[in-house]
């Protein structure tokens, strides 16, 4: 009575997770004699029954995605990132150092540490490996200034919006720039602070309202509206 995954490996719908006399527990099925996953997520045993746990707001990792992460562990050879996925992902030194890398000299707390937030690109990445990043690109690299928001991986669409229309009125409006993780992570920066918090405040509406029809018009209300009050309260501090 075979198994095919491991506990706490992430598995996809349809992927069969055993085969003989197991029970078809929480976000899985049976055919005959063999039990599948309905759901992604991380695949679970308890005793004979099998179980996975949906992963909502994690992210799933996919090669040529752009991600922001936070820097976990410096190793001998490179850095662990959280990405907001069951799994961390590797971002070797001599992605980042495009030079000839020796442990025994080069200290690489001096280039990434632990905290440090990276926009990266996925360049590998299977279910029996973790994911690989590189940074070797323009604009990706260590982040050093800005601010973060996080929302639900799946709601990053409907950040961007049609034809990418929701966050370029959101760029219009607050005058900042954004960099939008497939992980569900964004980076916002601004002039200054104000902008960037108007801005994060605008996304942070999007995902509680996300099911709402003409959110884009309503984004673009509170933004106009939050900018008003600004400009009566600079007003009145002057009186």
């Amino acid at each position: 009575m075979p198994t095919f995954f491991e506990k706490r490996q992430l598995v996809t719908p349809g992927d069969l997770l055993a085969e003989g006399d197991y029970i078809a527990g929480e976000n899985t099925y049976k055919e005959e004699n063999k039990i599948y996953a309905a759901r992604t997520g991380l695949v679970e045993y308890e005793d004979k029954k099998i179980n996975v746990v949906a992963l909502r707001a994690f992210y799933i990792p996919r090669v040529g995605d752009i991600v922001i992460g936070t820097v976990v562990e410096v190793g001998f050879n490179g850095w662990t990132v959280d990405i907001n996925s069951p799994y961390e992902a590797i971002l070797r030194a001599s992605e980042v150092l495009n030079r000839p890398f020796k442990p025994q000299k080069n200290d690489l707390t001096e280039v990434l540490d632990v905290g440090d937030l990276v926009v990266a690109k996925i360049v590998s990445y299977d279910r029996t490996h973790n994911p690989q990043l590189s940074v070797d690109e323009p604009g990706l690299g260590k982040i050093t200034r800005g601010q973060i928001v996080k929302v639900t991986p799946t709601k990053i669409p409907r950040v961007i919006g049609k034809k990418g229309s929701m966050i370029s009125m959101i760029k219009q409006e607050t005058g900042c720039q954004a960099i939008l993780g497939h992980n569900g992570i964004i980076l916002i920066t601004g002039k200054n602070l104000e902008d960037e918090e108007l801005a994060m405040m605008a996304i942070r509406k999007i995902e509680e309202e996300s099911h709402i029809t003409g959110l884009t018009d309503r984004i673009s209300q509170m933004i106009k509206k939050e900018k008003e009050k600004r400009e009566v309260g600079k007003d009145e501090s002057k009186n």
